[in-house]
């Protein structure tokens, strides 16, 4: 950088706005791009904007925490925005009703399905008790698996990474998996999602339809509770405590 640019840049970076505005139109960007595609779920808008985000920062030597600082208003819409989930499922409270049973056999089978995969072949492969326990909770939404994780003695920063790798690609593979097997119930597909991908792939249930989405939030959430009931047995079955 020349002299003049680089106070520039010291000047702008020390505000809290850039960050957040380099955020939003990052995710524009990407966003831009995802519409150009067609909406094809492999130009995963969450994606795209990470990378380009992590090339800028990269390029001018940015702290992560520096970023975070002035990003956090992002992170901390996160909370209401997944409480607002609770309104397109009211709508769909007599359907609701009416399954509850296999909602609850299917959270079941997915959340054991999710750590146990997960965990299994990590302990198979011979990896740390903090890798086990980092790696565990990837299928639920980040706020809850990092808060889970750092109380147990885990890495929240892998896990971070887990849990996005795992919303991206639940949200980019869910379509094609779920017409391979002739799903074509929205609800059924929005919870699927929604418990094997969290808040991204709920995000994709909603460009389906509003029931779609709104089962995908009911997915994430209950999935969220029961993996945290569920993680000190994992942990204890495959030796991580």
């Amino acid at each position: 950088m020349t002299p003049h640019f680089n106070g520039v840049w010291v000047y702008l970076s020390a505000s809290p706005l850039l960050w957040l505005t380099a955020t939003l139109l990052a995710y524009q960007l990407a966003y831009a791009v995802y519409a150009r595609t067609k909406f094809n779920p492999l130009a995963n808008p969450v994606a795209l904007a990470v990378a380009l985000l992590v090339l800028i920062l990269t390029a001018t030597h940015t702290p992560y925490q520096t970023y975070f600082d002035g990003a956090q208003f992002v992170h901390f819409l996160l909370g209401p925005a997944t409480v607002a989930l609770a309104i397109p499922l009211y709508a769909q409270l007599d359907k609701l009703k009416h399954t509850a049973v296999p909602i609850l056999g299917a959270l079941l089978v997915g959340a054991v399905v999710a750590m146990g995969s997960a965990v299994g072949i990590a302990w198979l492969l011979g990896a740390s008790r903090i890798t086990l326990i980092s790696i565990s909770p990837k299928s639920v939404t980040a706020p809850i698996a990092m808060g889970i994780v750092e109380k147990i003695g885990g890495l929240p920063s892998l896990t971070a990474v887990l849990v996005v790798s795992t919303g991206i690609l639940g949200a980019a593979l869910a379509k094609y998996v779920l017409d391979f097997l002739r799903i074509k119930d929205h609800s059924v597909r929005g919870f699927a999602v929604g418990v094997a991908a969290h808040g991204i792939g709920t995000a994709r249930a909603f460009q389906l339809s509003e029931e779609a989405g709104a089962f995908a939030g009911l997915g994430m959430g209950l999935n969220g509770l029961l993996t945290a009931l569920l993680f000190p047995l994992f942990l204890w079955l495959f030796g991580a405590r």
